[in-house]
């Protein structure tokens, strides 16, 4: 069997060039044949704490600081009680007199009243220092006078009294309060006091707060003609109450 003549040029390519050696693919070759394309990925997003996370805390704190801070004006109220002992100061009519109410023909009220108020702070190191004091005079719920009583300072254990005179000058009544007005030989009261009132504890001083008195239970003689009933002490003790302010109204 004749054999195959070899070729002396050695192997040639389809297109006719010449074809190199062949040598074995290189490692880098090798990995970057199957390794993917090297992309760059976006930073991760960090996590943020939820808004309803951040309200709790916040109102958890806030709760805590509130109840700390009644807690320590608690501890002090106690210490301010056991030291001072405070007690509210009292009032009470001590002497009245009404030497004039006239009603017109026009229904139109005019009088004059002469009001002492006793007022008396029993404490023993607590100062009270008032604000000018109004007072109103009624009389089944129709008003028969206005006054007031200057500013000033009551010391402890001290009693001083107050003197004003309470007017009304052509208040206009409607015809049924006039008319009952004309036919009473007496009248019933209802004295009303108002005013700002602070303490005064060494060298310091509260901020002043309101108070109210009312006074019930105080009987007047109405004068008739030209005769002046003299004055009456009817030592009407008063009950005193303050008048704190929450938001616009008081209680």
């Amino acid at each position: 069997m004749a054999s195959k003549p070899s070729n002396p040029n050695g192997p040639h390519s389809l297109n006719g060039a010449a074809a190199g050696p062949a040598f074995p693919a290189t490692k880098a070759q090798m990995y970057g044949a199957t390794r993917p394309a090297y992309r760059p990925q976006p930073p991760k997003p960090r996590r943020r704490r939820s808004r309803r996370g951040c309200c709790c805390s916040c109102c958890l704190w806030l709760t805590l600081i509130l109840l700390a801070l009644i807690f320590l004006a608690a501890i002090a109220g106690g210490i301010f009680y056991v030291m001072y002992r405070p007690h509210r100061p009292s009032f009470s009519v001590s002497s009245l007199r009404l030497s004039a109410l006239n009603v017109s023909a026009a229904n139109a009220l005019t009088s004059r009243m002469d009001v002492s108020v006793t007022a008396r702070n029993p404490n023993r190191k607590l100062v009270y220092v008032y604000d000018p004091i109004s007072i109103s005079v009624s009389t089944g719920g129709v008003g028969i006078g206005n006054g007031s009583f200057p500013a000033f300072v009551h010391d402890a254990k001290n009693t001083t009294v107050l003197k004003a005179a309470v007017t009304s000058s052509g208040q206009s009544l409607d015809s049924a309060a006039a008319s009952d007005l004309k036919k009473k030989n007496s009248l019933p009261l209802q004295i009303q006091l108002e005013t700002r009132a602070g303490v005064k504890v060494g060298g310091l001083k509260t901020k002043k707060i309101r108070i109210r008195v009312s006074c019930d239970g105080v009987n007047v003689s109405v004068p008739k003609g030209k005769t002046t009933p003299s004055a009456s002490s009817p030592d009407a003790t008063c009950k005193v109450k303050l008048r704190i302010k929450i938001w616009k109204w008081y209680v």
